[in-house]
């Protein structure tokens, strides 16, 4: 069973999701919070699989509830809930550890599935869209200076294989699109994207996509539709 905390300051709309989620044998409703402290405090109480998170409430808003919630290490898997798929807002809840984000307008369907992946360990956010959503903010992010940036720690147990791999998913490439571009297997693309996630402590693939953006291993700007290969001194670099 998968239990959700559902977290918005509108009661019809808190209403509406308990509808939906109690009506799935595998959901449950742990509580409902209308502000974002509320929130944090029945995140603690009941150690929910899943938060379904609305962005703009009064006094603490849910990107700080989603800090909060993520920064105290539980279970607690946070899905935003925003009305354009767009918004500043989502953009700042996926920097502050939310798996994802869904459209209120999403379809019920979508919503449950959105529910599941999170609980499951998967982003919501399809790659693409991740993207689009990373490239209109990028102002959000520090200016690159002139200078070649130090190496970033998180990057420096990964191998070169794995840092062009985490360079396409910053992109937006999907799986099997790597796979396909870089002459993998599907599942060594998986494995791969899986020791990249361990290694650099991201929680999920949008995790992975902000880490690719902040490390400036990927640029809003950039135009080339594959990564260049890594540096290697004694050769071309050897698949891994």
């Amino acid at each position: 069973m998968t239990t959700v905390l559902i977290v918005d300051d509108q009661p019809l709309q808190r209403f509406g999701f308990r509808m939906l989620l109690e009506s799935q044998d595998d959901l449950s409703v742990a509580g409902e919070a209308g502000t974002g402290g509320e929130a944090v405090r029945l995140a603690a109480e009941t150690r929910p699989d899943v938060a379904l998170m609305d962005i703009r409430m009064p006094g603490m808003d849910g990107i700080e509830a989603t800090r909060r919630i993520v920064a105290s290490g539980g279970r607690t898997r946070v899905l935003i809930l925003t009305t354009f798929d767009l918004d500043e807002y989502a953009y700042a809840g996926l920097r502050a550890g939310a798996s994802g984000f869904l459209l209120k307008d999403a379809r019920p369907e979508e919503v449950l599935a959105g529910v599941r992946a999170v609980a499951s360990g998967d982003a919501v956010v399809a790659p693409r869209l991740t993207r689009r959503l990373l490239d209109a903010y990028a102002a959000h992010l520090p200016p690159a200076p002139g200078a070649p940036p130090a190496p970033d720690p998180r990057l420096a147990s990964l191998t070169e294989r794995e840092r062009e791999i985490l360079t396409v998913i910053g992109r937006g490439w999907t799986n099997t699109e790597i796979a396909s571009r870089l002459h993998l297997a599907e599942s060594t693309v998986k494995t791969h994207v899986g020791r990249i996630l361990a290694k650099t402590g991201s929680r999920d693939r949008v995790q992975a996509v902000i880490l690719a953006y902040d490390t400036r291993l990927v640029r809003p700007d950039s135009q080339s539709d594959r990564p260049a290969p890594a540096a290697d001194p004694h050769g071309p670099p050897t698949r891994r």
